[in-house]
């Protein structure tokens, strides 16, 4: 019904239509990288000057030791996914859902598998050193 609560927030609901857009893109482009490479730097470049470091420093890394790794967007956030075109790693940018810190992600398809329980959500607040170097350990794993 019209003007009912669907119980999302508009953050969540402007997701939704972000992953519909970008699957009516990927389905146009295929397995084209350079149209994976245009669609991250386009939610890169949306991101706020908190954000923006974070995804841009998550990207140096997947290009440094996962290559093989596909950059595209996953729900309007940076991300690559996998040879089948399914998400490993991506950022959830702080500023898309007003939360208090960014978190990089890992899909199933990750392999961080550590016994029967293992984290696959890491919040950042800053890219440093320490964070490059732990991101680095924990793409490297997933995406063997």
């Amino acid at each position: 019904m019209a003007g009912q609560d669907d119980g999302l927030t508009a953050e969540e609901r402007q997701a939704v239509k972000d992953r519909a857009k970008e699957l009516r893109a990927q389905a146009k482009a295929g397995k084209n990288r350079a149209a994976g490479e245009k669609a991250l730097q386009d939610a890169i470049d949306g991101l706020d000057d908190s954000d923006r470091p974070l995804a841009e420093g998550l990207r140096d890394v997947v290009n440094a030791v996962a290559p093989q790794l596909v950059p595209k967007t996953y729900y309007g956030m940076p991300g690559f996914a996998n040879e089948e075109g399914k998400i490993v790693v991506f950022l959830q940018p702080a500023g898309k859902f007003k939360a208090r810190y960014a978190t990089i992600g890992f899909e199933d398809r990750a392999q961080l598998d550590d016994g029967d329980f293992w984290p696959i959500g890491f919040a950042v607040i800053r890219w440093t050193p320490a964070v490059e170097k732990a991101v680095t350990e924990l793409v490297t794993r997933a995406a063997t």
